[in-house]
């Protein structure tokens, strides 16, 4: 796969599960970057939050960063 796919979570994060699930099930590959397990999280939330972005997930591809649950995006990132 060439673009790269993001998913910035957190532990017992409902909607975060369910967007690694809506990812797997569309055979995209992702990288996870699980906040409640990095030691530089307060960075990444910073940089975050800097963007806009208040809660998790927050999924960053080549051309596009959101947040919540969207398996419209999802699904337009698989093509």
């Amino acid at each position: 796969m060439d673009k790269e796919v993001i998913v910035y979570s957190k532990d017992n994060c409902v909607q975060c599960k369910m967007t690694k699930q809506e990812l797997n099930r569309n055979g995209i590959e992702f990288k996870e970057v699980n906040l409640s397990h990095v030691d530089n999280a307060d960075d990444i939330r910073a940089k975050l939050r800097e963007q806009g972005f208040q809660a998790t997930p927050v999924v960053e591809t080549e051309n596009e960063t959101w947040t919540g649950f969207r398996p419209d995006k999802i699904k337009e990132i698989r093509g």
